[in-house]
């Protein structure tokens, strides 16, 4: 399945493994992990050793991922939102404010690239020399495209026991994100109905 840089950033808030949750963006030493992770979905990388997180870049993609998140939830309702920021969601149409605000940081102008033996292409010319401010840009822009494209549509938030991530609908029974989280969501409705069948038979101790 295509993965979408919004997505990316919202799934780094994530189950981790021992019945908690997990952020890949603690420090800004795994910030910077996770921006490196992204490679090509950054569009326009920039040179070796500018995107170095510090904890200022670190705190504005947070907040930007709470953005996100908060809109995500907005997309699946009135299904569940993820469990895992819930109870805390920034309202909506702040949500909406910030990550507009974080895209006009950067002003850009469509360039035509266009090889002698290629097919023409749209690129954007930055006017924004901070590699910081540039890759905040890019991760909101990335989110608008994504929730005003057709696959919006298909967000889910994951419903298996203790998974926090949402993900896009690839076929059109998936309930979960992934298969181990179907093994646990059935594991966990086999458990549920046993009780269940137990307790309503009064022969059994």
């Amino acid at each position: 399945m295509e993965r979408w840089l919004a997505l990316e950033l919202a799934s780094t808030i994530r189950h981790d493994g021992d019945g908690g949750v997990a952020d890949d963006l603690a420090t800004a030493r795994e910030t910077t992990l996770w921006i490196h992770h992204q490679g090509d979905r950054l569009g326009d990388p920039a040179p070796s050793g500018e995107h170095v997180a510090d904890e200022n870049l670190r705190l504005a993609i947070i907040e930007l991922r709470r953005a996100v998140r908060a809109l995500f939830a907005r997309v699946v309702s009135p299904a569940p939102p993820s469990p895992a920021d819930a109870h805390r969601l920034m309202p909506a149409d702040e949500a909406i404010a910030r990550l507009n605000a974080a895209a006009a940081r950067e002003p850009v102008t469509p360039q035509l690239d266009w090889p002698l033996e290629g097919a023409p292409a749209v690129r954007l010319l930055s006017a924004e020399n901070d590699p910081h401010v540039r890759l905040v840009a890019e991760l909101a822009r990335a989110a608008i495209d994504f929730l005003s494209g057709p696959q919006h549509l298909e967000l889910r938030a994951c419903t298996a026991p203790r998974c926090v991530r949402y993900f896009v609908k690839s076929h059109g029974r998936q309930e979960w994100c992934k298969p181990s989280c179907g093994n646990r969501a059935r594991a966990a409705r086999h458990y549920r109905r046993q009780r269940t069948d137990g307790a309503a038979d009064p022969t059994l101790p």
